[in-house]
């Protein structure tokens, strides 16, 4: 039964989408170096044409960028890379991944058409992405990377970025013709997060640089304008967001290379929230007679308790040999260990006051970060970061499945209540995850989302009060796949480290297998798994079908 209805969904992706893969004749002689060539030529391509420095979206020039860009599927799907080494295959489908996206940008998703929260681009908090999460326009400016005071050079390079937010603003107006209410609704609040992270840019800036001060206050006014445009414009948006199942089928194959379908993915998070509640209620029966966990209760003894847990995380690490310790790791989880929370306290914040070094764990993000900028790959296509998140079950997955990880590995032995956060973690990322699937389902408006999430979220942590549970479920209606990343790169993370533990049998260390696994790049799990195993799962040999 199962076989039959993997057949009948490639028989209905094969007729999905302009640039869809069908089988063909590759021509001869291709080379490597010509695919790389064709990724930098794509690269530049990918980025819309700008207009007096401007980035365009207008109707027009999105037209021709779709129209144009049969012609580079048609290149790449000239490429055979059939009898290549398979790290350079790996490379040709991440490269044909990244044109879907953009295809599916086009016929589907049009964030520049249906989404406000697209034209944000000025950030003055740092990703712990490799890129930026979601769609948003080209030109962002990361404003969180300078240092204060400003420097001249600095002063004109962010100048020079926030210059054309008045008049990109300008276009969204007349870009913005879609229907679809929660992403306008929630759009707004995106636009009046930017107004509001220029105008704390603006007074950290001072009296310095006026030039610069000038040019912030241009861009507010401008954030600002557009915000009371969307809120006029707000009751007339009255149609879904979601992409529905069909597309979103065609989204995770195709783009996200991950092996499932959103019925496949709704059978892995019920089975994971199901799971976590269990092993939740069983850790809280052995740990009854114990003490509470008592939260954190100040600022100096939050740093102090961050500061000893990392030290005992890094150290963990090292002496039970779970990966060679680099570096740069120790310096990248110290620069964001971040502050003790304000009340009231949002999801995360509840886990980080009971034992800091619970989302060390998750933490993995900025060894991966320090890993792209001290390491890096060799290759040009994985050295910079995969367009539209294609990372996420490797980067969200991965620091996900660490958390259990180290659980296992024992390293919460001795604080037995440190156990019950993990699985509370675990609940939580497979609830938020339902909302993704079911929103895009069209089962669910943002909000019930939101609410099915905090509902399913152990201990009232994820509060309808707080501003994360909306915030996330808006990312995912942005970024399909999103949401479920965590739970799926997870799941792909334990069948690889079994993949490779039957392999290699008594020669296999967490190690070894940790040092490969980061040597492969920020790439997808399932192409991780044909890469480091040598051997094409069936499920990832049709999702890669030529």
């Amino acid at each position: 039964m199962r076989r039959l209805r993997l057949l009948a969904l490639m028989s209905a992706l094969c007729t999905i989408g302009a640039a869809t893969w069908v089988p063909i004749r590759a021509g001869a002689g291709a080379s490597y170096s010509d695919l790389t060539a064709l990724f930098t030529e794509w690269r530049a391509f990918q980025q819309p044409k700008r207009v007096n420095g401007v980035p365009d979206y207008s109707a027009a020039a999105m037209a021709a960028q779709q129209q144009e860009l049969t012609r580079f599927a048609q290149r790449l799907r000239g490429i055979d890379p059939t009898a290549w080494p398979i790290p350079q295959q790996v490379d040709y489908y991440l490269v044909r991944a990244e044109m879907n996206g953009l295809d599916f940008d086009h016929r589907v998703l049009k964030p520049w058409v249906n989404n406000p929260a697209f034209y944000v681009t000025a950030f003055m908090d740092e990703s712990d992405q490799p890129a930026r999460e979601g769609p948003l326009a080209a030109g962002g400016v990361d404003l969180w990377k300078y240092p204060m005071p400003v420097s001249a050079a600095d002063a004109a390079g962010i100048d020079t970025g926030l210059r054309p937010i008045p008049a990109l603003l300008d276009q969204a107006r007349r870009n913005l013709t879609g229907n679809q209410k929660d992403l306008w609704l929630r759009g707004i609040e995106a636009v009046k997060g930017q107004s509001a992270d220029l105008g704390r840019f603006a007074d950290v800036l001072g009296s310095a640089q006026p030039a610069l001060v000038d040019t912030v206050r241009k861009a507010k006014s401008a954030t600002d304008a557009f915000s009371a445009w969307l809120e006029s414009n707000a009751a007339s948006r009255t149609a879904p967001s979601g992409i529905g199942v069909d597309n979103y089928d065609w989204y995770l194959k195709n783009v996200q290379l991950v092996p499932y379908t959103w019925r496949d993915e709704t059978t892995l998070m019920e089975r994971e929230l199901a799971r976590s509640w269990a092993s939740l209620s069983l850790e809280e029966r052995k740990n009854a007679k114990l003490p509470a966990q008592p939260p954190i209760e100040s600022g100096p003894e939050y740093d102090a308790k961050a500061a000893a847990a990392l030290a005992e995380y890094m150290a963990f690490l090292k002496q039970n040999a779970i990966l060679t310790v680099r570096p740069y790791m120790e310096p990248g989880l110290r620069a964001h260990l971040g502050r003790f929370p304000r009340s009231p306290r949002e999801f995360f914040s509840e886990v980080d006051v009971r034992d800091p070094m619970v989302m060390r764990t998750h933490g993995f993000h900025w060894f991966d970060k320090g890993w792209m900028a001290e390491v890096g790959h060799q290759s040009p296509i994985r050295k910079v970061p995969l367009l539209y998140n294609i990372f996420n079950t490797r980067t969200e997955g991965f620091a996900t499945a660490f958390e259990e990880l180290m659980l296992e590995a024992g390293m919460f032995d001795a604080r037995p209540r440190s156990r019950e956060l993990i699985y509370i973690l675990v609940a939580e990322r497979a609830a938020r995850a339902l909302g993704d699937l079911y929103m895009h389902a069209n089962r669910f408006t943002l909000e019930e989302a939101s609410q099915f999430a905090s509902d399913n979220t152990p201990r009232g942590w994820l509060s309808m009060k707080g501003n994360l549970v909306r915030g996330e479920q808006h990312l995912y209606l942005q970024q399909p796949g999103y949401g479920t990343s965590y739970v799926i790169g997870k799941v792909e993370t334990d069948r690889l480290i079994a993949s490779r533990r039957r392999q290699l049998g008594d020669a296999f260390t967490m190690q070894r297998f940790m040092d490969e696994f980061t040597a492969a790049g920020l790439v997808p799990i399932s192409l991780l798994r044909w890469e480091l195993t040598a051997e094409m799962p069936p499920e990832v040999r049709w999702m890669l079908a030529r």
